[in-house]
């Protein structure tokens, strides 16, 4: 990635897109429908959206209907020529409930279903894989299109001459074989129970039981489970297609998708004594290129670099990331403001963007001491600290992303503001529009219920403050802090971002 000094915010024109789950003026948003987690695949084409119910969405890029009917006329070549394309748009694919509400007996503790992270992996003989995790659990999903064998089924050519009750017969037989088949994909099923209702059934029939089965369907194919003591708080696929990282707030596991009864703890922060607790882990980011290095920032704004082919436990450091030049003076919400909430490696693995609550901070791998740019998000809450620490708002935890270039970065804000910014001169300010079709108007929403997130994180808050959940007394000229987006993804080959506001995805364009 190279900078360029005439890059600038305005060189982007950004437009609404798509907007999925809209809610109409004045409706209530349920707790279960907000969106908690948002990811692109590698290659662009699928979009996972997880929500606080346990369930994840899939979305795929519509196809290009003149691509697809080979019509092109003068000004569409002349557009593919120049590489100015139109920008992907998305349609709803499938989606699947991929955690449950449990109850630990052993803990007396009760393991919400909220999606914490999605992530894709590598894609095999046309399938999609991508895990999910919440607060314990990590589950790996195989999402795959059934068509080819409906289309089989659909085919069958079915000899008149049989009798009914030997066509049944028949069926039933090649069916036993296979039963436990018929109860994971359901086709085979609902085939034999109209056999069953109706033994004379006709071509119709089998044509009408095709139809239904057209699409695509999600199998859970591995549970890594009974690993963690605290909340997961990211996962990260490696480089090598087949470990990923599990991060909860002491401890970071390596596993290896083959295998779900065993993993390695490579990084533990735990102290012998709790009380002599510093930090905690807040995020865990394998490098893109190199399968050996991994990333995990911490609470007291560092970003630790580790070279796992040192040693199995990796606590030592190769290199840590700090800002050494902050000269301002230290309050008692200086530590809190500076924990990482995200960070995301750039492409090329040269660069890091992290989030904090204030700001958004790009390092380069090969400067320590400070990092190469800094763009701030929530300056004008600084005199508001105190009331954010009240309300626990100032606890909040933004994603970031940035683009596939590395020259544009994103992150969320409040009064469901979505802020982007450049690489380049006169760039710190940004762009900040709504999450709205009309993304540059004043935002009208009605505010929802902020749902609190049991972590170990929250011991650093104090005692829980009854009362104080809705005193934003003073903040409301600033921002509205129950509309915020927390969630953010970039499109790996276009300028297209996604952003969850409550329980709607919108997307932008440029």
């Amino acid at each position: 990635m190279t900078f360029s000094t005439e890059s600038s915010p305005s060189s982007l024109e950004w437009k609404f897109s798509q907007v999925f789950g809209e809610r109409s003026a004045g409706e209530e948003v349920q707790n279960v429908d907000i969106i908690s987690a948002i990811e692109f695949d590698q290659s662009g084409d699928y979009l996972a959206v997880g929500d606080q119910a346990g369930r994840v969405v899939i979305f795929e890029k519509k196809a290009n209907r003149n691509v697809l009917s080979g019509n092109y006329n003068q000004r569409d070549l002349e557009k593919m020529d120049s590489g100015d394309t139109q920008h992907p748009e998305f349609q709803y694919k499938t989606e699947f409930q991929s955690h449950e509400p449990e109850f630990d007996y052993l803990k007396s503790l009760e393991i919400e279903e909220k999606i914490n992270k999605v992530r894709w992996c590598t894609t095999f003989n046309g399938s999609l894989f991508i895990l999910s995790a919440n607060d314990k659990t990590i589950k790996l999903w195989k999402v795959k299109e059934h068509r080819d064998k409906v289309k089989k089924i659909k085919e069958m050519n079915i000899n008149p001459v049989v009798c009914p009750e030997n066509t049944l017969l028949a069926e039933r037989s090649f069916v036993s074989g296979q039963h436990q088949q018929s109860l994971n994909n359901g086709l085979f099923l609902e085939w034999t129970e109209r056999m069953a209702n109706s033994p004379s059934q006709s071509h119709e029939g089998y044509a009408k039981v095709a139809d239904a089965g057209d699409g695509a369907r999600a199998i859970c194919r591995k549970v890594y489970a009974h690993a963690h003591d605290f909340n997961i708080n990211s996962i990260s696929n490696n480089s090598d297609g087949e470990t990923f990282v599990s991060t909860d707030d002491l401890r970071i596991n390596l596993w290896n998708l083959d295998i779900s009864d065993q993993c390695f703890n490579i990084i533990d922060m735990k102290p012998p004594n709790m009380e002599d607790l510093t930090e905690v882990i807040t995020s865990a980011e394998f490098h893109p290129l190199h399968c050996n290095l991994l990333a995990y920032s911490s609470s007291r704004g560092f970003i630790r670099l580790v070279d796992m082919r040192q040693s199995a436990l990796c606590d030592r450091s190769a290199r840590i990331l700090q800002d050494r030049g902050f000269c301002g003076s230290k309050s008692f919400f200086t530590e809190i403001i500076s924990s990482m909430s995200d960070i995301k490696f750039s492409n090329d693995g040269r660069h890091i963007l992290s989030r904090d609550y204030m700001n958004l901070k790009l390092w380069d791998m090969h400067m320590e001491n400070n990092p190469v740019a800094i763009y701030k998000v929530h300056e004008h809450l600084r005199p508001k600290l105190c009331d954010l620490y009240n309300n626990d708002a100032i606890f909040d935890k933004f994603d970031c992303c940035l683009s596939g270039d590395g020259l544009q970065y994103a992150t969320g804000s409040y009064s469901n503001v979505l802020c982007i910014f450049s690489c380049g001169v006169g760039s710190e300010e940004g762009i900040r529009m709504e999450a709205s079709k009309n993304p540059f108007s004043k935002p009208h929403q009605k505010p929802f219920s902020r749902a609190r997130r049991s972590s170990l994180s929250n011991l650093r808050r104090g005692f829980y403050r009854p009362g104080n959940e809705n005193s934003s007394s003073g903040i409301d000229d600033f921002c509205n802090l129950n509309s915020k987006i927390l969630h953010v993804a970039w499109h790996p080959r276009a300028n297209l971002i996604a952003c969850g506001a409550a329980n709607s995805l919108f997307l932008y364009y440029a």
